[in-house]
């Protein structure tokens, strides 16, 4: 099963290879990626790094939380998915 982890308070130039080369050092990546404005493109500060095992998942979230990237203390948690139809537009 493959667990999503939250990334908070990145880097603003941080993007996907910055937060997959981090993660990296915990097992397989399946995917990281970094959420963007839809206007801007600019980073919105957070991102979804999602592992291939529970295990990998569990102990990248413990080693990575509140550790440096790119001069930011960042913050793992596991993601949380939303409610299907939970979408509101503000």
């Amino acid at each position: 099963m493959v667990k999503k982890l939250f990334v908070g308070s990145l880097s603003y130039s941080a993007g996907d290879d910055e937060l997959n080369e981090a993660f990296s050092a915990f097992g397989g990546v399946v995917s990281a990626q970094v959420i963007k404005e839809r206007d801007t493109g600019r980073s919105r500060g957070f991102g979804f790094v999602e592992m291939e095992t529970d295990e990998q998942a569990e102990n990248a979230m413990k080693e990575m939380d509140g550790k440096d990237l790119m001069g930011r203390q960042i913050v793992v948690n596991l993601s949380k998915e939303k409610p299907r139809g939970s979408f509101q537009r503000r």
